[in-house]
């Protein structure tokens, strides 16, 4: 299955988030964006890829262990940035960033010790991902609009493995569908 570690971040906050984006999505341009539906959105802690069914027991044992060690964590959505030239935009974060980091750190090394080929390792940039492009763009007018939002503050206080089901049926701009196949509370959480 095509899984990854995530923090999902509560309804509302992801509300507060959609309405930022409604306004973007009336920018010039925005029609040729492919903008992420609010359903998927989480901030990736580590992408594992295909994994071999025989190994989630395992990456989930381990995760367990992750969230168990890393205490809860005040996060909030804040500004954005993008990758690639354009070709994908996000939204940043702001709170204890050096605990997120520190639990992508260990969701990563979770998935080595479970025997999940990670590839190399590259420093965690916290990001939650709301639209792509297949092309290079001029992006300012949406980082510039980015730039104010804060969403509120909220106690992180779970560690996710997500499954993503790619879309399948072939119809332009299906988005795939994410569902989380285990929740682990983290240490501080209860």
């Amino acid at each position: 299955m095509r899984v990854f570690a995530a923090v999902l971040p509560p309804d509302d906050v992801i509300r507060e988030l959609g309405t930022a984006v409604d306004a973007l999505r009336k920018l010039p341009g925005a029609d040729g964006m492919r903008w992420t539906g609010r359903a998927g959105w989480h901030f990736t802690l580590a992408f594992y890829g295909e994994v071999d069914d025989g190994l989630v027991p395992e990456l989930s044992a381990r995760l367990e262990r992750v969230a168990r060690r890393t205490d809860a964590f005040p996060l909030a959505v804040r500004g954005g940035g993008q990758f690639g030239h354009g070709r994908a935009l996000w939204a940043g974060a702001e709170g204890d960033l050096a605990t997120l980091r520190l639990l992508a750190d260990r969701a990563e090394a979770a998935a080595r010790k479970a025997g999940v080929p990670m590839g190399e390792h590259r420093r965690y940039k916290a990001h939650l991902t709301i639209a792509r492009s297949r092309e290079a763009g001029d992006v300012r007018a949406y980082l510039d609009a980015l730039a104010g939002f804060t969403g509120r503050t909220w106690t992180v206080g779970e560690l996710a493995l997500v499954r993503s089901n790619l879309p399948t049926s072939g119809v332009p701009g299906e988005q795939p569908r994410y569902e989380a196949v285990g929740r682990w509370a983290l240490g501080g959480a209860g």
